[in-house]
């Protein structure tokens, strides 16, 4: 079994590369532990590219499933989550165009704490009435652009470091320093309020 064996060095990459390589011989069992590992964090992205928790979920299992039908494709040495990042994505935007309606982002129970980080980034100083605030957050988050939205999904929502960001994007990590500040800037600016 794929979850007796462990790698003493690199162990995240060398238990998703080993899991992935069963899995290719055609062990199906060890893509139990690829989608243990990155469940919650596949549902949290296409939350955070939803608004919707079941969306979110039916969404995040497609993205398995179609993952786990290319794994034979996948190139040794690559990043499983950067690979699955995409699939997500791409799934997210696919819904989003074959809805009939457009349904925008929009505030959700799990996304409270992310939005308080967010929001207090943005307003250190201020104090404002929490429902009507979030309301403009995801009214302002929906007027970005898709590159500063998904940077600051990435970011503030997905609690990723400035590596994984750089990792997912292929930018470099100033570049991703630098995207973020002016996408937090431009959110600020749609919020009414000055961002430093």
């Amino acid at each position: 079994m794929f979850h007796e064996q462990q790698h003493a060095e690199g162990p995240e990459m060398d238990e998703d590369q080993q899991a992935i390589t069963e899995c290719q011989m055609g062990n199906t069992e060890s893509y139990r532990f690829l989608v243990e590992k990155y469940k919650l964090r596949a549902y949290q992205l296409a939350l955070l590219y939803t608004g919707n928790r079941d969306d979110a979920l039916d969404l995040s299992q497609e993205a398995f499933c179609r993952a786990f039908r290319s794994i034979k494709s996948f190139k040794t040495g690559k990043n499983f989550y950067t690979w699955l990042y995409e699939i997500v994505k791409n799934i997210c935007i696919n819904h989003h165009h074959r809805r009939s309606r457009s349904q925008p982002l929009s505030a959700d129970g799990a996304q409270e704490v992310a939005e308080d980080q967010l929001l207090a980034v943005l307003r250190p100083d201020e104090i404002f009435e929490e429902h009507e605030m979030r309301e403009l957050l995801w009214t302002a988050l929906n007027r970005l652009k898709t590159q500063d939205r998904e940077i600051i999904l990435l970011k503030e929502f997905n609690d990723l470091s400035y590596e994984q960001i750089s990792l997912l994007l292929e930018i470099p990590i100033g570049s991703v320093m630098s995207r973020l500040y002016y996408a937090r800037q431009r959110l600020a600016k749609l919020l009414g309020r000055e961002y430093e």
